[in-house]
């Protein structure tokens, strides 16, 4: 696939197809239950768009990752949570609607969040090169179109007609499912040569993210004093993200910066369908049934 049009098409549609999926499995009351749940939805939020981030730097400090590939590392840390992640979070008996909410919510805040932190990292890791690229105001614009603006749609199309929405929303979500498969086959064959050449450091590192994510935001969540069920979601959410916008923003500065969010991808599915089978039989318990 030539690589300018899998940058300029294809990710920007495959990412508009995904976040419209999302749209519509949502309502208003998605985004009210903060309101009903609010510290469930403030601690899991506070963990995905501040622990997460900064647990990415450290990471990338802790494997000396070069600059591109901390940077790429940290815009993953910032991506928001991943549609998956309801669905994992269901399988794990977890909260869904907190996670639905928080999936949401961190949606439309990657307007913010996602070059907020991009900044912050090509600064922090001194990458003059990934700097100069920086256009904060376009990376700000082309979040919005392709997360709020399809999300918004969904949204919009659920509400107008909500049963032909039930009707075709699995169909939906397998598209939106094969869509990301695509994109993340796309992204390491595109870089393959600095995929294969990095991949020992780039896999380390992710994996690390990962599980230090889920570990760290299910930790933080129990001392909280949230449940197993709240805590579960929060931690998926925590280790889902949406790695596709973070290879769509990544590439419209360097490829380079979409490996790292490329490599995590073949992880996460792995270990949360593995935390996600260890936590259905907890998650049973009729002590952790009231969230």
């Amino acid at each position: 696939m030539d690589g300018s049009i899998a940058t300029d098409v294809f990710l920007p549609v495959a990412l508009a197809v995904i976040m419209g999926s999302l749209g519509l499995s949502l309502t208003p009351a998605d985004f009210r239950r903060v309101l009903v749940l609010p510290r469930g939805v403030a601690i899991g939020l506070a963990n995905l768009l501040v622990v997460s981030p900064f647990l990415a730097i450290a990471v990338a400090e802790l494997y000396s990752l070069p600059a591109t590939l901390a940077i790429g590392l940290v815009l993953l840390g910032a991506s928001p949570g991943g549609t998956m992640a309801n669905l994992l979070t269901h399988l794990a008996r977890g909260d869904v609607a907190l996670s639905v909410t928080m999936t949401a919510l961190s949606s439309v805040a990657a307007v913010v969040t996602v070059p907020l932190y991009l900044g912050i990292g090509a600064g922090y890791f001194d990458a003059p090169d990934v700097s100069d690229e920086l256009s904060l105001g376009g990376i700000v614009a082309r979040v919005f179109l392709i997360t709020v603006v399809p999300l918004t749609i969904g949204m919009a199309l659920r509400r107008r007609s909500p049963e032909r929405v039930q009707e075709v929303q699995g169909r939906v979500k397998q598209v939106a499912l094969g869509v990301f498969l695509l994109v993340v086959v796309g992204a390491v064959a595109s870089e393959f040569d600095e995929v294969t050449a990095n991949f020992a450091d780039v896999a380390a590192a992710a994996l690390t993210l990962n599980l230090l994510a889920m570990s760290v935001s299910y930790a933080v969540a129990r001392v909280a004093r949230l449940d197993n069920r709240q805590s579960t979601a929060i931690a998926m959410e925590l280790g889902v993200h949406n790695s596709t916008l973070a290879i769509a923003v990544a590439a419209t500065v360097s490829s380079e910066l979409a490996i790292p969010a490329a490599v995590y991808s073949v992880f996460m599915f792995v270990t949360a369908g593995l935390f996600a089978r260890a936590m259905h039989r907890r998650n049973a318990e009729p002590a952790a049934a009231v969230s």
